[in-house]
């Protein structure tokens, strides 16, 4: 069983600590929670540089994350980050064109872009209404981590986060991608996915990173945080998040205390 790191919880006594898979850090505020968040990404980052002489980090879109994002952008401490070196994947993106306000890539590039230093060659968006996306992004990636050595050559981290459905990526209870054991981009369509259709990373790419980050924040997460630390019948398809388990990588869920929902009466 992996131990848990000391955090702002520990002052919250009132909230019970969520028993998830992986590491947990709770921290009191948003804030301090962008701020932890920032700090184990700048040492994994340095890591990772030093260790293949560069950093391949997958984002979200959605608005949990903005506030690490804007973190990562001001704060004089992330500049340490191996911005140059660092290649820049989106996690799932919706069938829309770059410039649609639902494109998660334009809001990533919003906050990253020109701000963090990242070549453009080595910022990676999807190209989401080509028919064969699916093919085009895997390749993409598979050719920017085929020279590293043998085993070596996945992400070095992932940022997700969940939706109240228990989706993580677009990946959505009981949709066709969930299943896929084989591919590592899917385009993810049906009636069980929220349109317009989507296309993602899947289960087995996810968990092959080096590090899964998963920020959790708000009142509104209280159901899903309580769902996936005491339902344990449901399984991947009723909770994709569940399937979330990297293989030889570490598992981070990063929480504010107002996700955490308070104890039974």
């Amino acid at each position: 069983m992996t131990r848990r790191r000391p955090s702002a919880y520990d002052l919250a006594q009132s909230i019970a600590a969520p028993h998830l898979p992986g590491e947990v850090v709770v921290c009191d505020t948003v804030e301090e929670l962008v701020e932890r968040m920032s700090s184990d990404l700048l040492a994994h980052s340095l890591n990772c540089w030093r260790a293949f002489g560069d950093f391949h980090m997958a984002v979200s879109g959605g608005s949990t994350p903005v506030p690490f994002y804007r973190h990562l952008m001001t704060d004089p401490i992330c500049r340490g980050i191996p911005w140059k070196k660092t290649h820049l994947w989106c996690v799932d993106e919706r069938r829309v064109s770059i410039d649609d306000e639902r494109s998660n890539w334009r809001m990533i590039e919003d906050h990253f872009g020109e701000h963090s230093g990242i070549p453009r060659s080595q910022q990676h968006p999807m190209d989401a209404l080509s028919h064969h996306v699916e093919r085009q992004y895997e390749r993409l990636l598979r050719s920017a981590l085929e020279w590293r050595e043998r085993g070596q050559d996945r992400l070095d981290y992932i940022l997700l986060g969940v939706g109240t459905d228990g989706h993580t990526a677009s990946l959505f209870p009981r949709s066709p991608a969930l299943i896929e054991q084989h591919r590592l981009i899917c385009i993810n369509s049906g009636e069980n996915v929220v349109p317009p259709d989507r296309v993602t990373m899947t289960l087995p790419l996810i968990n092959s990173a080096r590090f899964v980050a998963v920020m959790v924040t708000g009142e509104g997460k209280q159901e899903i945080v309580r769902r996936l630390s005491t339902n344990g019948h449901a399984t991947v398809l009723d909770l994709p998040i569940r399937g979330v388990r990297p293989l030889g990588g570490t598992l981070c869920w990063y929480l504010d205390r107002a996700a955490c929902a308070p104890p039974a009466a």
